[in-house]
C-alpha cells in the first residue's frame, strides 16, 4: 500500500452526508461509476452559474457607468456599513445553506478529536498564516501606496463569514463543517480584528489608524447572527410541524436556489454601486487586483495541497481551502469606510476585493472539482 492510500484510508471523515438534491461528482462511488453532477441535478441556474454571475457583473458595470444616478442611489441607506441592497443579498445567500446545517447533531460532533484537529488546522491557516501572507503581498505590490496597501491589509484579516458558504456548497464540500468554521472565525473576528489591524498597518507598517471593536462585533451579529438565527428557527419548527423528510425533500429543494439569486442579486448590486469608480480608477484597480489574484489562488492551492497530503478527505479540504482563501468583504468595506470616508483609496481597494474574489473563487470551484474528479479523491 503505498503512502496516499494509506493517508485517505485514515482521512478524517466528512461531518455530513450528501444534500438529497445533489450528489458530489467529484467523489467516485466503489462501483467506479460518478455520481449525478450537483451542477446539473439544479438545472438551469446551476449549470450555467458562471454565465449569470459574469453576465451580473457586466450589467452592474454598466448600470454604474451609463446610468449615473445608479451608484448614488444604491449607496443612500446603510445597514452596519453596507448599502441595504447589499446586505439584504448577503442574508438572503446565506440563509438557505445554514438552514442544511443539522444544528441537532452538532453537539456529538464537538465530542470527536478530529474536529478539534480541523478547527485548529483553520485557525492557523485562516488567522496565521493568509493575513501575513496578504501583509506581505500588500508590501510586494503598493510600497509607494499606502493608502490603497492599508485597504488590501484590511481586506486579509477580514475573513469571510458569508460567501464561503456559497463556495462550499457549490464545490460539494461539507456544508455542517463550514457552518462550524464560520462561527469559530466569527468569534475570532470580533476579537482579533482590531488589535490585529493595529498591528499589521500601525505596528509594522508604521501607519496611523484607529480600528474600533464594535463594527467587527456589529458585522458578525448582522451577517451571522440573523441568518443563523434564522435557520435555526425554520429548521425546528418546520422539521417538528412537518417531518424530517419534507423538510429535507421539499423546503430544501424549494429554498436551495434562492442562495444562488441572493449571490447573484449581491454580484449586480456590487458592481452598480462601484463600477463607475472602477472604471475611473483603473489603474489603482488592476494595482490592488493583481495581489489579490495571488492571494486567492496562492491560499487556495497551498491549503488544499497540505490537507491532502494531511490525508485530509475531499470535502474537508475543500471546504478548509475556501475558508482560508475567502475574505469578509462587507466587514472590510465597512471598516474601510468608517474609518477612512467612502471615497477614500483604502475603500476603494477594499471594494477591489469581492469584484477580484468572485470570478476567481469561482474559477476555483470549477478547478477542485476537476481535480478532484481526476484525482479519484474520496472521503
Amino acid at each position: 500500500m503505498n503512502t496516499t492510500q494509506h493517508q485517505t484510508r485514515n482521512a478524517p471523515q466528512p461531518l455530513s452526508t450528501p444534500d438529497v438534491e445533489k450528489q458530489p461528482d467529484t467523489i467516485t462511488a466503489a462501483t467506479g461509476r460518478e455520481r449525478t453532477s450537483a451542477f446539473k441535478s439544479l438545472g438551469l441556474l446551476d449549470r450555467f452559474l458562471a454565465v449569470w454571475i459574469f453576465l451580473a457583473m457586466a450589467i452592474g458595470i454598466i448600470l454604474g457607468n451609463f446610468v449615473p444616478s445608479t451608484g448614488p442611489a444604491l449607496q443612500k441607506g446603510k445597514f452596519v456599513g453596507v448599502s441595504i441592497p447589499i446586505a439584504i443579498g448577503l442574508l438572503v445567500m446565506m440563509y438557505p445553506i445554514l438552514c442544511k446545517v443539522r444544528y441537532e447533531r452538532l453537539h456529538r460532533v464537538f465530542t470527536t478529536r478530529r474536529i478539534w484537529i480541523q478547527i485548529a488546522f483553520s485557525v492557523v491557516v485562516n488567522w496565521i498564516i493568509a493575513p501575513f501572507f496578504m501583509l506581505g503581498l500588500a508590501w510586494a505590490f503598493l510600497p509607494d501606496e499606502p493608502e490603497l496597501r492599508q485597504g488590501l491589509i484590511i481586506v486579509g484579516i477580514a475573513r469571510c463569514i458569508a460567501m464561503v458558504l456559497v463556495w462550499t456548497d457549490l464545490a460539494a464540500g461539507d456544508g455542517e463543517y463550514c457552518a462550524i468554521l464560520v462561527a469559530v472565525n466569527s468569534l475570532l473576528q470580533m476579537i482579533l480584528f482590531a488589535p490585529m489591524g493595529v498591528f499589521f498597518i500601525q505596528v509594522i507598517s508604521g501607519d496611523a489608524i484607529t480600528f474600533q471593536y464594535t463594527i467587527a462585533a456589529k458585522s458578525v451579529a448582522v451577517f451571522l447572527g440573523i441568518p443563523l438565527g434564522a435557520a435555526i428557527l425554520t429548521r425546528l419548527v418546520l422539521r417538528h410541524a412537518t417531518s424530517p423528510r419534507w423538510y429535507d425533500e421539499v423546503f430544501l429543494k424549494w429554498a436551495s436556489p434562492w442562495s444562488l439569486i441572493g449571490l447573484l442579486f449581491t454580484i449586480l448590486v456590487l458592481f452598480a454601486s462601484q463600477g463607475r469608480q472602477v472604471v475611473h480608477q483603473i489603474v489603482s484597480v488592476i494595482r490592488v487586483a493583481a495581489p489579490l489574484v495571488v492571494y486567492f489562488a496562492v491560499i487556495f492551492f497551498l491549503t488544499l495541497f497540505v490537507a491532502y497530503r494531511l490525508g485530509f478527505g475531499y470535502k474537508l479540504a475543500t471546504t478548509q481551502s475556501f475558508t482560508a482563501a475567502s475574505n469578509n468583504f462587507e466587514l472590510a468595506i465597512a471598516v474601510a469606510v468608517a474609518t477612512f470616508g467612502a471615497d477614500s483609496n483604502q475603500a476603494l481597494a477594499a471594494t477591489v476585493g469581492p469584484l477580484i474574489e468572485v470570478p476567481v473563487l469561482l474559477g476555483l470551484v470549477y478547478a477542485v472539482r476537476i481535480l478532484g474528479r481526476r484525482l479519484g479523491w474520496k472521503d
